[in-house]
């Protein structure tokens, strides 16, 4: 439906959508087949994909820890392999992975539900500067950044309060939040920087937001 929209409204490109569960390695694996097969390989990956589950360090289920590791890290280095992987196999000197990471990547709120959360955005910061160490090492000029937004309007919060609906939309009501519109401009200024100049991570924010 989304690629209808984009080709009806003039948009230049075009979108293809496919199905991917991304706790799932073989599924990961067998996007990145199909995308060698149907366009050759991956010049840009941006790893968008995260969630929150409301679940305590002292209280906590291990399923849910386990799936925010699963979508949130695993996924990430999984997908950032192959990418590069891919990159690699054709020769692309000048590609760029981009993670988009969470201000909760930088900093620890007193907020119990996002603590185990925040652990793996603070992994997703360390995972990008490896990544950006690992690609020097190889001698290319592939790119690795993270952008890092406060509140973002989204599904993120009806996730992560799939039980109190109520709870979750009032998260975007309390202030202006940041719109997904921003964050695709964020990524197009990353991708925009010219050849020399590596963004290795972009901190923003609503303006109202607190923390």
């Amino acid at each position: 439906k989304l690629a209808a929209e984009c080709q009806s409204a003039g948009y230049p490109g075009t979108l293809i959508p496919y199905k991917c569960d991304l706790s799932n390695e073989e599924e990961i694996l067998s996007m990145f087949s199909a995308i060698k097969t149907l366009h050759q390989g991956v010049d840009v990956c941006i790893n968008n994909a995260g969630l929150a589950r409301p679940e305590p360090l002292l209280s906590g289920r291990t399923e849910g820890w386990r799936t925010m590791i699963d979508v949130n890290v695993m996924a990430v280095s999984i997908c950032t392999r192959e990418a590069y992987q891919s990159m690699k196999e054709r020769n692309i000197d000048d590609g760029h992975i981009i993670n988009i990471n969470s201000m909760n990547g930088h900093s620890v709120v007193p907020q119990s539900v996002v603590h185990f959360y925040s652990a793996t955005k603070y992994a997703v910061t360390a995972l990008t500067e490896g990544l950006r160490q690992e690609l020097r090492e190889a001698r290319t000029h592939i790119q690795a950044t993270c952008i890092s937004p406060g509140l973002v309007e989204t599904g993120f919060a009806f996730k992560l309060h799939d039980n109190d609906p109520e709870r979750a939309a009032a998260t975007y009501e309390s202030i202006r939040c940041l719109k997904a519109e921003d964050m695709a401009n964020a990524v197009i200024d990353v991708l925009s920087a010219p050849p020399h100049v590596q963004i290795g991570d972009i901190q923003m924010r609503p303006t109202e937001q607190i923390s």
